[in-house]
């Protein structure tokens, strides 16, 4: 690789180390159809660990949600989300994914190829994303932000439950939307 693709890569990859998610302003959240309209959702309680390898190809993450912090601004879709129907969240309590592969773009795009485990099936994603840039907290941490998306189809992770609609089609839709907002704390830091 040429000096001057290196340094443009330093512009669209972030730096090597070790990053924790800001919990604070991370947000996992979902989107699925509810008869005609989407319904946005989100999960509150999570944790995940990003390396970035001097090799950026060579990086990777591991993210793990709580199945009962599913939040959809009903009490009643949350309880029945939690259930056997779905998330089944008392027997599995938690939702997991660890990355297999990434392929980093030179414009900051970049695939994430990982495992995603619900309900004890684990199933191959892959999250489409970018990495939008660093900062310096006012605290003097270096963060990373990026965002991701991906498409699943419920059915996959044995979540079949649905009801027919009189006019026609049915009441849950059996593709799920998963949208990430990540902002990530770099751990090894010196600066503080």
């Amino acid at each position: 690789m040429t000096k001057v693709a290196n340094e443009m890569r330093t512009h669209t990859v972030p730096p090597a180390g070790t990053y924790e998610l800001d919990t604070v302003h991370t947000s996992v959240e979902f989107v699925a159809r509810h008869m005609l309209s989407r319904v946005r959702g989100r999960f509150t309680d999570f944790r995940g660990t990003i390396e970035i390898a001097e090799r950026p190809e060579e990086s990777s993450a591991e993210v793990e949600i709580q199945a009962a912090s599913i939040q959809s601004n009903s009490d009643q879709r949350d309880g029945h989300l939690k259930s056997g129907d779905f998330l089944q969240a008392d027997e599995y309590p938690t939702l997991s994914f660890t990355s297999t592969a990434v392929r980093v773009e030179d414009d900051g795009k970049f695939e994430l190829d990982g495992d995603l485990t619900i309900r004890g099936t684990t199933r191959p994603v892959t999250l489409r994303g970018a990495y939008l840039g660093l900062s310096k907290t006012p605290y003097g941490k270096t963060v990373l932000a990026a965002s991701a998306t991906t498409s699943i189809e419920r059915e996959d992770w044995d979540m079949t439950w649905n009801v027919a609609i009189e006019t026609g089609g049915w009441l849950v839709g059996k593709k799920v939307d998963i949208e990430l907002e990540v902002e990530a704390i770099k751990v090894d830091d010196d600066a503080a």
